[in-house]
C-alpha cells in the first residue's frame, strides 16, 4: 500500500530532477530501493547522495554498504565525507545534522529535489520535540513535506507512511541496511522519546499518535495563515535599504510581531533571535532614543535600532583606527566591512571607470574624529560629524566611509562630498571618488 502511494505522489509532486539522502540505513534503504522499481523515478535521473560524517569506526564500511547498493540497483551515487567539527554548544546530534545539511545545500543540482526518508513515526517525534521546546505554530506543525532548500526543494514523501510498513518492505525485499549504535543511544533525545516515552504514551492513549499528527495538522493551517499575514505586514514595514518600521512593527499584534521579524531577518540570509533576545530587542525599540544606537546580538546576527528603523547586519568588525593606504584611482579594498573605494565616470551613476588613474597618489584613512571640509559649492568648512549627521548616515557607516587626503587636506568624503579642489582635480580626469560599500549595507 505505502508503494503505491509513493508512486502517487511522484507523479502528483512531479519532480523535475530527483536524488535520495541514503544513510544505508532502514528508512532510506527502503526510500530507495523502491523509487529504484519506479520508471517514473529512473526518468528524473534518480540518483543517491550519501554523506559520511566520520563519527564512527564502522563510517568507512557504511560507505561501502551504500556504494555496493547503489551499483547492484545501477543508481548514481555521490558520496561526501564532512567534518562535524565544534558541536558550539548544540550537541553532537544537531551538528551532525548542520554539517549533512551543508553537504547536501552544496551538492543539490539546480532545480533538484532531494527525498529524505522521514516517515509517520519521525513526524510524531519531531511534534514532541518541538512541544518540548517551547516552539509555536510552525514549530509544532512538523515538517513539512516539501520546502525549498539551497538551489531545488527538500521532500519527504513518506511523512504519512509508518515505520513499520517500512520494516516490512525491507523483509520482504530482503534488503540489508545499517544498523547505526546511534539510533540507539538513549542520551539522544529522539532515542529516548522514541523508546521510552512514547511507548508510555501510547499505552494509556492508544490513539496518541492520530491526536499528535492531527494537532500538527491544525497547527501547520495555522502557521501558513501567519506566515501570509507575515509577509503582508513586512510589505507595508520595510523601508529603504531594507530597514523595517520600529514603530509599526512594535504595534502588531503578538501574533505577528515575532513572524514578521523572523521573515524580515531571513530575507536577508540572517538568523531569527533567541527569546530573550526578542524580547530585549522589544524593549529597546520601545524606549530607544533619537540619538542613540541600542545594538542587540546574537550568534551571526547584530540588530541596531536607530532613526526609527530596525537595521540588521552580520557582525561587523571594528574599521582600524590607524588605518590608511596610497591611491591613485585603482579600486581599492578597504578594512574588513568597510567596503572599496574606486572612481565613477563623472555625469553618471553607475558606470566604473576602472581604467582610468590619477596623476598623483593621495592618501585615504578611516575616519578619526575632528575633520572637516569644505564641500563644492558652499560658503563654510563643515565639520563631518555634522555633515553625517545632516545626511542621516547611519554611525556604524559613518567610521566606514573612506576619506581623501591630499597634502593632509580632506578634498572627498567618497560618494558623498567633495571640495572645490577635489571637484578640480578629480574632474579633470572625468572622474569622481565612489564609495561601493561592504555587501550587508547595500
Amino acid at each position: 500500500m505505502w508503494f503505491d502511494g509513493l508512486r502517487e505522489r511522484l507523479r502528483a509532486d512531479d519532480p523535475p530532477a530527483l536524488c535520495v539522502a541514503f544513510s544505508g540505513g532502514p528508512d532510506s534503504t527502503a526510500l530507495l530501493h523502491a523509487l529504484a522499481q519506479m520508471s517514473e523515478a529512473r526518468a528524473r535521473g534518480l540518483r543517491a547522495l550519501h554523506v559520511d560524517h566520520g563519527l564512527h569506526a564502522d563510517s568507512v564500511a557504511w560507505a561501502e554498504h551504500c556504494a555496493t547498493f547503489c551499483k547492484t540497483a545501477d543508481i548514481p551515487l555521490m558520496m561526501v565525507r564532512v567534518e562535524v567539527g565544534d558541536a558550539r554548544g548544540e550537541g553532537i546530534e544537531a551538528a551532525a545534522r548542520r554539517a549533512r545539511h551543508a553537504a547536501f545545500a552544496e551538492h543539490l543540482h539546480d532545480g533538484e529535489w532531494l527525498a529524505l526518508a522521514h516517515h509517520r513515526d519521525d513526524q510524531i517525534e519531531t511534534v514532541l520535540l518541538k512541544l518540548l521546546r517551547g516552539a509555536g505554530p510552525e514549530g509544532l506543525a512538523g515538517m513539512r513535506a516539501l520546502r525549498p532548500f539551497a538551489r531545488g526543494f527538500l521532500w519527504r514523501p513518506l511523512l504519512e507512511t509508518p515505520r513499520e510498513m517500512l520494516r516490512k518492505y525491507l523483509a520482504k525485499n530482503e534488503l540489508s541496511c545499517i544498523d547505526d549504535p546511534a539510533n540507539a543511544d538513549p542520551r539522544f533525545a529522539r532515542n529516548a522519546l522514541r523508546r521510552e516515552i512514547l511507548p508510555r504514551i501510547s499505552k494509556h492513549w492508544p490513539h496518541a499518535d492520530a491526536s499528535i499528527l492531527h494537532a500538527a495538522w491544525l497547527c501547520r493551517m495555522t502557521a501558513d495563515y501567519i506566515g501570509n499575514a507575515a509577509q503582508a505586514a513586512l510589505k507595508t514595514l520595510r523601508r529603504e535599504a531594507d530597514t523595517l518600521d520600529a514603530a509599526g512593527w512594535l504595534a502588531l499584534p503578538d501574533a505577528l510581531r515575532a513572524p514578521v521579524l523572523d521573515a524580515w531577518l531571513h530575507a536577508r540570509g540572517l538568523s531569527a533571535p533567541p527569546d530573550e533576545s526578542r524580547t530585549e530587542l522589544r524593549r529597546q525599540a520601545a524606549c530607544a532614543a533619537n540619538d542613540g544606537t541600542p545594538l542587540i546580538a546574537w550568534s551571526g546576527v547584530e540588530v541596531r535600532i536607530w532613526g526609527g528603523r530596525l537595521h540588521a547586519t552580520p557582525p561587523l568588525a571594528a574599521p582600524p583606527e590607524d588605518w590608511q593606504a596610497e591611491w591613485t584611482g585603482a579600486p581599492l579594498a578597504l578594512p574588513r566591512d568597510c567596503g572599496t573605494l574606486m572612481l565613477e565616470a563623472a555625469g553618471t551613476e553607475s558606470a566604473r571607470a576602472a581604467d582610468v588613474r590619477l596623476d598623483r597618489a593621495f592618501v585615504v584613512c578611516l575616519r578619526r574624529g575632528g575633520e572637516r571640509i569644505k564641500p563644492a559649492g558652499e560658503p563654510h568648512t563643515r565639520e563631518l560629524r555634522d555633515l553625517f549627521q545632516q545626511a542621516r548616515v547611519p554611525p556604524w557607516l559613518r567610521a566606514r566611509c573612506p576619506l581623501v587626503f591630499e597634502n593632509h587636506e580632506l578634498v572627498a568624503v567618497a560618494g558623498l562630498w567633495i571640495s572645490e579642489h577635489g571637484k578640480t582635480v578629480f574632474g579633470a580626469c572625468g572622474a569622481n571618488p565612489c564609495w561601493v560599500p561592504p555587501e550587508w549595507a547595500e
